[in-house]
């Protein structure tokens, strides 16, 4: 299972993430009306960083998204907004990132809508629909994953907290293309600051119970 951490920005914190988590992936989030917001000054220090490294957009200009990715060194690009599977395209012939699109869901998900994602995304991320884009500490019914119909891996968000793990390893033996969980709110001391030892927890559960099962 992968383990994508989002919404880092101290580098105290991201430090300590990196040694002690070790996470699959860290989030870097560059939608400016989020409190998690990762402003250009931190780019020279970020990319550096040994870490796999996200960028979260909602709505965003190619150019832009491609010179942060650029000025970050990202290895994925996430669409958190309304990017059509155009955009999506047009971006896959700009850049070498994986390309990751978010659904956002209210009770149901139009399985056709998603078609023509399908030829240009290395994965999707299903989160709780909220106006903020994410960060909502609240989960969504998971029952409408299991009618899942692409072979395409997916990545789980929304609310997910310490006690997830069992949740999530039942899920996956139901839906063999979820491919890991993203975190973020629930394992937060202020908006942008992650508890190291939360982490570590889920993290561990997650290991010991898949494990077991």
């Amino acid at each position: 299972m992968e383990l994508k951490v989002c919404g880092m920005r101290e580098p105290k914190n991201i430090r300590s993430l990196i040694s002690e988590v070790k996470p699959d992936w860290m989030g870097l989030i560059f939608y400016p009306k989020s409190p998690r917001y990762v402003s250009d000054d931190l780019a020279t220090e970020f990319k550096e960083l040994q870490v796999k490294k996200v960028g979260v957009f909602v709505n965003e200009t190619e150019e832009k998204i491609l010179r942060k990715a650029s000025d970050f060194g990202l290895s994925a690009i996430q669409l958190h907004g309304s990017e059509t599977p155009e955009f999506v395209k047009n971006l896959s012939e700009k850049t070498n990132c994986e390309l990751w699109k978010v659904i956002s869901v209210v009770e149901e998900i139009d399985w056709k809508s998603l078609e023509g994602y399908l030829p240009y995304v290395t994965k999707f991320l299903f989160d709780t629909s909220t106006s903020a884009h994410g960060g909502s500490g609240r989960k969504f019914d998971w029952k409408v994953l299991e009618t899942y119909p692409f072979d395409k891996g997916f990545l789980l968000s929304g609310g997910l907290d310490e006690e997830s793990g069992d949740e999530v390893l039942a899920l996956r033996q139901q839906i063999p293309q979820l491919q890991g969980v993203d975190l973020n709110s629930k394992f937060e001391d202020a908006p942008g600051l992650k508890n190291i030892e939360k982490l570590k927890n889920f993290k561990r559960r997650l290991s010991h119970s898949g494990t077991n099962n």
